[in-house]
């Protein structure tokens, strides 16, 4: 397993943790349920540093020719992540939690339009 995350600091950027939870509750969220190979996916913020970002597990890594959703947060933010790291999982736990499922979780997602609209 791989994990990969991305930081941006949106100092140099017009938007803004609340845009950004606009645009994940909007589009960005659904197109990620069918990347092969994607264990999870979240998105993270940091408001007292102004930056936000992405952490993905990855069963397996996708090679350069897997098609990935498009990369629209960059491209709102104006420029790639400030940082951008991938590791070796190491090991993994799950503990004693009442959710099973993690889709669906946070802010961003509280008001997703239904796969009806």
């Amino acid at each position: 397993m791989k994990a990969s995350i991305s930081w941006w600091d949106l100092s140099g950027s017009e938007q803004t943790i609340d845009s950004l939870r606009e645009y994940l509750r909007d589009e960005g969220v659904r197109p990620w349920a069918s990347v092969p190979g994607l264990r999870l996916k979240f998105w993270v913020a940091d408001r007292p540093g102004n930056r936000w970002g992405a952490v993905m597990l990855w069963e397996t890594m996708p090679d350069e020719n897997t098609p990935l959703p498009p990369h629209k947060a960059m491209e709102l933010i104006g420029y790639p992540p400030t940082e951008r790291i991938r590791f070796d999982v190491e090991a993994t736990m799950e503990g004693i939690y009442t959710d099973p499922v993690l889709t669906g979780i946070g802010p961003a997602c509280e008001k997703l339009p239904t796969e009806e609209q």
